[in-house]
């Protein structure tokens, strides 16, 4: 064979091969992009996601200036530590002096609960002469037809009895007045009911002069100091709850209907690259915001990753991930990538 034949054999292998390869490529393409639908139909993966958790903001019952700061931005802190305290002096004043006021209402009560008896006993008194009198009445009418008694006297028994029905209606009106000057409703007394109250409040606010975590968690965004004032109601720093930590997955709606609560997922955390955490699918979003205001606007609002092209839109899913590890701490924003397992 020439070296011209041999060489137009070679460029025929060369072409042979080169075709071999290229539809290997294309069959090989064909085959990883089946494999790749066919697994997301079974096990959903999404990377546009991130790790939340709820977060309170920490604000005061009372008013005042912070006498002592506890913590520090990004403390972890746990239930019930103090985190501040704000000056509990005039609530110490307010305290003392609703001590003193029911003590001094039950002085009073104690007054009147003498003349309370006293008017108690005038009603009885009064009561056992207007039934005396009753009593006479009418034993001395039927004699008045005999004339054993002169009509003088049966005058004078009607109108004894009349002023003792009067004296027991005073005395009675006598009773509810020192009643209501006492308080006393019934078995209540209204006066001592209202001090006990006003010493509950004043023992609550000095109660709340003392600040503490609500839960276990992280303090975060904390810009105070001590000797700032601290209003009533408004937040000073928040605190992220470590109690449940989770994640909003966003998939795409052609992905819902093979994600199902309760199934477990695996969830990768760009913050420890290899690291697999466990999940479970809590529930998945019901509801979107939209942009054309048909709908409130306090509906999570997942953004669209092309908007010159209509997408399929994203749902939230929520997967609540494992407990946290000593050495691998979750942090809110976190970015994600979550795969749901396919039910065994």
């Amino acid at each position: 064979m020439s070296e011209e034949q041999r060489l137009i054999a070679s460029k025929r292998w060369q072409r042979i091969l080169g075709r071999l390869v290229g539809l290997s490529i294309v069959a090989g393409a064909l085959l990883l992009t089946v494999w790749v639908f066919r697994d997301l139909s079974t096990r959903p993966r999404t990377d546009d996601a991130f790790v939340r958790a709820n977060t309170v903001g920490i604000a005061p019952h009372v008013s005042g200036p912070i006498t002592v700061l506890r913590v520090v931005d990004n403390q972890a802190v746990k239930q019930g530590e103090v985190l501040f305290v704000v000056d509990p002096r005039p609530y110490e004043a307010a305290f003392a002096k609703a001590e003193a006021q029911l003590l001094m209402t039950d002085l009073e009560i104690q007054g009147f609960e003498g003349a309370v008896r006293a008017a108690e006993a005038e009603v009885l008194r009064r009561e056992a002469e207007a039934e005396y009198a009753s009593q006479y009445l009418a034993r001395v009418r039927p004699l008045l037809e005999n004339q054993f008694v002169t009509a003088d006297q049966v005058f004078e028994a009607e109108s004894a009895a009349s002023a003792a029905v009067a004296a027991m209606a005073r005395a009675e009106s006598e009773l509810d007045q020192v009643r209501m000057e006492s308080g006393q409703i019934g078995e209540v007394n209204a006066r001592r009911k209202r001090a006990q109250a006003e010493l509950l409040e004043a023992k609550l606010n000095l109660d709340y002069c003392t600040v503490l975590a609500p839960f276990d968690g992280y303090v975060t965004n904390l810009n105070i100091a001590v000797g700032e004032y601290a209003n009533r109601g408004k937040e000073v720093f928040a605190l992220v709850d470590n109690r449940t930590w989770y994640v909003m997955a966003n998939f795409r709606e052609v992905y819902l209907e093979g994600i199902r609560p309760g199934m477990k997922a695996e969830v990768y955390l760009m913050s420890y690259p290899g690291h697999v955490f466990e999940g479970e699918v809590q529930g998945i979003g019901w509801a979107l915001w939209q942009r054309n205001g048909s709908t409130v606007g306090i509906l999570p609002d997942v953004e669209p990753s092309l908007n010159w092209v209509r997408l399929a839109q994203r749902f939230p899913v929520r997967v609540v991930l494992e407990p946290p590890h000593p050495d691998f701490p979750y942090r809110m924003g976190n970015t994600a990538v979550v795969t749901i397992k396919s039910p065994e």
